[in-house]
């Protein structure tokens, strides 16, 4: 399983689009607090918190339980280091949890009316529009290896984008409206990905399955994922322990795709 540092999880406390919004300025922000398992590291707008986590993983300037967010305000963005203890095959669970994390973060937060949905490999959608997406690095090894450190990350719009011309995607702020801040959601997001993580350690994936399902798009109706640059319709069944994703596919017969080719490897 993979680990953070030992000792008690802290608590959890817990529109349409109306057109273009204006970045909140870094200087109003406060830092987000974490729960006392996660060590935050900022970095600036400029960096990813993806590649800045597994730079210093490599060399272990960083491990379990530390965690690389982004000064930036436009997005919410952050990657948690882990040091799993199960094969590769296993630990990629950790991205359809991260996203489960976000759900219940964003459903603590966000207004009643907020629609949020899972797209398989790692979309997050805002009232069926993509708003995030959920990454997993880790060095290069076999499936049944264990890595050496996982990073798990994650990317959420906070502010509409000045001049949009894709409308297939959105912003917390064009669906929520502007109140929820970068801080609000990073600090959350963390509690609920422990809480998350905590259960999975007691219970397994079955939890983080089902509710994954639960808000997986396409599952009551055809969707169309990519997978290998292919573009598939059709209706979304679940995940199996290595969360590839079984759809039934346009002929009637259900198929698996793969996910571990949505694993970025570091060599």
């Amino acid at each position: 399983m993979p680990r953070t540092r030992k000792g008690p999880a802290r608590p959890i406390a817990g529109s349409r689009r109306s057109g273009p919004l204006q970045a909140v300025s870094p200087l109003v922000l406060p830092d987000p607090v974490f729960p006392p398992l996660l060590k935050g590291y900022a970095v600036p707008a400029s960096k990813q918190p993806l590649r800045e986590a597994c730079r210093r993983a490599q060399v272990r300037e960083i491990g379990a339980g530390d965690l690389v967010w982004s000064l930036g305000t436009a997005l919410a963005d952050l990657a948690i280091v882990l040091e799993p203890e199960v094969a590769l095959e296993r630990a990629v669970q950790m991205a359809p949890l991260m996203m489960v994390a976000l759900g219940d973060c964003l459903g603590a937060l966000g207004p009643p009316k907020l629609a949020v949905q899972y797209r398989w490999p790692a979309e997050v959608l805002l009232n069926g529009s993509v708003a995030g997406d959920v990454r997993l690095a880790c060095p290069r090894v076999a499936s049944d290896e264990v890595p050496e450190w996982l990073v798990v990350a994650v990317r959420l719009a906070i502010a509409a984008e000045e001049s949009r011309t894709d409308w297939s995607r959105t912003s917390l702020a064009e669906e929520a409206g502007s109140d929820l801040t970068r801080t609000d959601i990073l600090q959350s997001l963390a509690a609920h990905f422990l809480a998350r993580l905590n259960a999975w350690t007691d219970e397994g994936f079955r939890p983080v399955h089902d509710q994954w399902l639960f808000r997986a798009a396409g599952r009551e109706a055809t969707t169309i994922v990519e997978h290998q640059g292919k573009r598939i319709e059709g209706r979304v069944l679940g995940l199996d322990e290595s969360v590839n994703l079984t759809i039934e596919a346009s002929t009637g017969k259900p198929r698996s795709l793969e996910f571990l080719g949505c694993v970025e490897m570091i060599s």
